[in-house]
């Protein structure tokens, strides 16, 4: 070897080396920014969802949504878990006590859930929120198995039982993630109900009893596969308190009877009318484009959101819907069953959609996990969505198989590099395992940092704070139509810092069967002054402002001014 040779090979290795070290150090940095701190212990929450030790029985395992909404219009959001029965419980007439926990502005929460009327809904599954009536107020909608449960908002810090008077009570279905939007364009909002497997409590089917009941060999629950499925249903918001049942003439009914799972609102072609995305469990996803005139057109599999990149069916879970890319389209995240992958639908613009899961980064790390609930959110205030998802098996007896998985799962965090890509940054909280099911994001303290709410299937909660840099800015929007749905349902906010643009969007429901903060975070890195923020309004209207100063909150109501 010469002595350049060898004077070459030193140089070459140093560079490596410092490299590595920068490398080192950016994984570092980007891991400080991402991790987030577990306050649950601190919130004074101790509720605790019921679950059979056994799950012999699949409406056992599904439960489990989570809701972030301000019950009691003092600004500050409260959170309201849902709780169901094991099916010996249910037969012995023993109810689960759902719950609903007031936030005292302090860091801690209050259990009101008799006080508040929603403590026994029904065999809860999900919820999600929507202002019926237009008083400003938002209402709950639980759903359950069994149907739904809409209880109105009395703005004196109750609700009642409305749903007999509003003629939801015909619904009586395995109800699971519902999703309020107006579809219409009326100004009220409407709500769409997908149900899952037509079960009977009289006739379940026993663990190991048909080929569809085992997994690997092991005898488990039944279901989905095997059963039979149950019609989806619209019901169209009257303008009087009432609905009517409108999924045949809208073109939703499901004929076919999949398993429906999770519905989401969006103009997902922004041609100004509202289409419906449905995720389906083991078949195709609906996507329904908006026609006009009280009528939709599915088109998933046309759009390339059907099915997985290889054309095959998943177990579709939860639903993320966010603009990740800053395009100003939404895309689609979808939680999925042990090995299998959480799919990811790019919005390439025009109803066209591409499954990006591999490229993106985000495949392999959720192959050996049961995930469910999931949400785009900007853990770091940087000015990009990042990913989470949240997992935990269906089936207990894989502890005990020898099947290199287990009942309880890490979650699962993935930081957006700003190129289309993510990276596994799952910080050690999020490697504690539980059984998760839902998922909600909001500002719980008004701080200007997102929290994140997961609710567990089996035990309490787990409550998280994001932990964004000092240096990093924020702002947050309230929307309140007027001639727009009053809880401003689908409009969307755009901010934009010099040539790069954020867009987010009002949404009922989302996630699995969760509700999320109504009000619109945008994270701004380290700028202090947006250069322009448009609002577009489900009704048409646009609005637009410039230099808004950052760190703060701003409600503004539709044709007004910020404030």
């Amino acid at each position: 070897m010469t002595q350049r040779t060898e004077f070459m090979r030193i140089c070459v290795a140093m560079v490596l080396t410092a490299s590595a070290m920068r490398c080192g150090f950016a994984q570092t940095k980007t891991l400080d920014a991402a991790a987030m701190t577990d306050i649950t212990a601190s919130t004074g929450i101790h509720f605790n969802h019921l679950a059979s030790p056994d799950q012999k029985f699949i409406v056992e395992s599904m439960s489990g949504g989570v809701a972030l909404l301000d019950f009691d219009g003092d600004g500050w959001l409260d959170i309201y878990f849902t709780n169901a029965p094991s099916v010996a419980m249910a037969q012995a007439g023993t109810k689960a006590r759902s719950s609903l926990y007031r936030n005292n502005h302090d860091g801690t929460f209050t259990d009101v859930s008799e006080k508040a009327g929603v403590a026994n809904p029904c065999w809860a599954m999900g919820a999600a929120v929507g202002d019926i009536d237009n008083d400003g107020w938002p209402d709950l909608a639980v759903s359950c198995f069994g149907g739904v449960v809409l209880y109105r908002n009395n703005r004196d810090g109750t609700f009642t039982d409305v749903t007999k008077k509003a003629g939801l009570d015909i619904d009586k279905g395995w109800a699971t993630g519902v999703a309020f939007g107006d579809y219409d364009g009326d100004g009220f909002v409407d709500l769409f109900v997908p149900h899952y497997v037509d079960l009977d409590l009289e006739h379940l089917p026993a663990p190991g009893s048909q080929k569809t009941c085992m997994y690997h060999e092991v005898p488990v629950q039944c279901g989905p596969r095997g059963l039979k499925g149950a019609p989806d249903t619209l019901y169209r918001n009257n303008g009087d308190g009432t609905f009517t049942e409108v999924s045949v003439v809208a073109g939703v009914n499901d004929p076919q009877k999949f398993f429906g799972m999770q519905a989401v609102w969006s103009d997902f072609d922004g041609d100004g009318k509202l289409d419906l995305f449905v995720a389906n469990d083991g078949e195709p996803n609906f996507l329904y484009r908006n026609e006009g005139a009280g009528k939709f057109k599915e088109i998933g599999a046309d759009a390339g959101i059907a099915l997985s990149e290889n054309g095959q069916e998943q177990a579709n879970m939860g639903v993320a819907i966010g603009d990740y890319m800053r395009t100003g389209r939404q895309s689609i995240a979808i939680t999925h069953f042990s090995e299998d992958y959480a799919v990811l639908y790019r919005n390439e613009g025009g109803m066209n959609f591409t499954d990006v899961a591999h490229g993106a980064g985000i495949a392999k790390s959720t192959l050996p996990y049961v995930g469910w609930g999931d949400a785009f959110l900007d853990t770091a205030n940087r000015g990009l969505l990042d990913l989470m998802v949240v997992n935990g098996h269906v089936y207990p007896q894989v502890d005990n198989a020898k099947l290199a998985t287990s009942y309880k799962e890490p979650k699962l965090l993935f930081w957006n590099n700003g190129d289309g890509t993510f990276r596994d940054v799952s910080f050690p909280a999020l490697q504690v395992r539980q059984v998760s099911r839902g998922l909600a994001v909001g500002d719980l303290f008004n701080t200007g940092r997102l929290n994140v709410v997961v609710e567990n299937l089996t035990g309490e909660p787990m409550v998280l704070q994001t932990n964004p840099p000092k240096g990093n800015h924020w702002v947050s929007f309230q929307l309140e139509g007027t001639k727009s749905n009053r809880l401003a349902l689908n409009a969307t906010v755009t901010v934009r810092i010099g040539k790069t643009q954020q867009m987010a969007e009002v949404l009922s429901g989302g996630s699995y069967l969760s509700q999320s903060d109504l009000r619109l975070h945008f994270g701004l890195g380290d700028s202090f002054l947006i250069d322009g923020v448009v609002v577009k309004w489900p009704d048409g209207l646009e609005q637009r402002f410039v230099g808004v100063v950052a760190d703060r909150f701003y409600r503004l109501k539709e044709g007004e001014g910020l404030r």
